[in-house]
């Protein structure tokens, strides 16, 4: 597999990374045995970078990665974690801690459920509107020094905070939503992110499976679904994006390629700094997305992607409202 670079200070890893999060929970009911084998078949593949958080079903992601990495050597992957995000018994999120007493916690308990003795990116994964940014970099930094955290990256974050961050210490990546329907990074933070050297770690590819092409208006009913409860997956907004679906699906089409394949292709022909994570919770979707690399989009098929999906062309928000007041990335940069 072809191998990028995260930045100008990042590590070099897969061109396309596994994003592990809905093995544990939030898309329903997951089986983990699949799950551990999509993760073998995905290093089989060649992908190195997988991504979780340690407040993925409260711990159980990293568990499973640990179980699923078991006789691999540590060197062959890079583990990408996000923390800080607090959740209740219940499983309800409850805020976000990324105080460097808080980080460290965080991190000792990732390192342990991860069976490691370092993360090879490790980043918040919002913004902590309490704690200055700086004050949480320059905890991460100390980890990097003391030889626990590899690289530091960051989530959701907008441009100011972005410099703000990087003039602490070097950020080897953003990791945010990108997606032929998701394109506000293009307003100025993938700008930012290019001028400062800083890699992209693009989650929502397929806009969490809405635009795949595996995705009905039936879909999600078994189980207990987070997407239901998301604005572009309800009512009037899904049938209008089940029509630019079915627009993607007619240019696959004609290159011969699925609509799942064209859309994480497109992401990944933006930028070389760019990494796609596919969120594969089987052996049979993981395929399916390996099957982007050999998708070779021209001109023509960018055009017409182009004419197909500009900018703001979703209905709906990409995450419901109160969620929406978390991410730093969706305020306007002031310079």
């Amino acid at each position: 597999m072809e191998q990028r670079k995260l930045g100008s200070t990042g590590p070099t890893v897969s061109a396309f990374g596994l994003g592990c999060m809905g093995m544990s929970e939030v898309y329903g009911p997951a089986d983990r045995g699949e799950a551990i084998a999509t993760v073998r078949a995905a290093l089989d593949a060649g992908i190195t970078l997988l991504d979780t958080g340690d407040f993925y079903a409260m711990g159980h992601n990293e568990m499973l990665l640990r179980d699923a990495l078991k006789e691999v050597p540590r060197e062959k992957v890079q583990l990408s974690v996000k923390y800080g995000a607090l959740r209740g018994p219940a499983g309800e999120f409850a805020g976000i801690d990324t105080r460097p007493a808080a980080t460290n916690n965080f991190l000792a308990y990732s390192l342990q459920r991860l069976g490691t003795d370092y993360v090879d990116i490790y980043r918040p994964a919002r913004l902590d509107p309490n704690v200055p940014i700086e004050e949480t970099i320059g905890g991460l930094a100390e980890l990097v020094k003391a030889g626990y955290v590899r690289h530091i990256g960051l989530s959701e974050v907008g441009s100011d905070t972005i410099r703000r961050a990087h003039a602490v210490h070097p950020i080897a990546d953003l990791q945010i939503e990108y997606s032929l329907i998701e394109r506000g990074i293009e307003r100025d933070i993938l700008k930012t992110c290019r001028e400062l050297g800083i890699g992209i770690t693009a989650y929502g590819v397929l806009a969490r499976g809405l635009i795949s092409g595996h995705w009905s208006k039936d879909s999600g009913k078994a189980g207990r679904d987070y997407r239901l409860m998301t604005p572009r997956f309800q009512g009037a907004n899904l049938d209008t994006n089940l029509t630019l679906v079915e627009q993607l699906r007619a240019i696959a089409n004609e290159i011969g390629a699925t609509p799942a394949q064209v859309a994480i292709a497109w992401v990944a022909a933006q930028d070389n700094a760019i990494v796609p994570l596919v969120g594969a919770r089987t052996r049979n979707r993981l395929t399916e997305a390996l099957g982007a690399t050999k998708v070779k989009l021209t001109p023509v098929h960018l055009a017409a992607l182009a004419k197909a999906f500009p900018p703001n062309i979703a209905a709906g928000t990409r995450y419901a409202a109160e969620q929406m007041a978390h991410l730093d990335s969706e305020k306007p940069a002031t310079a």
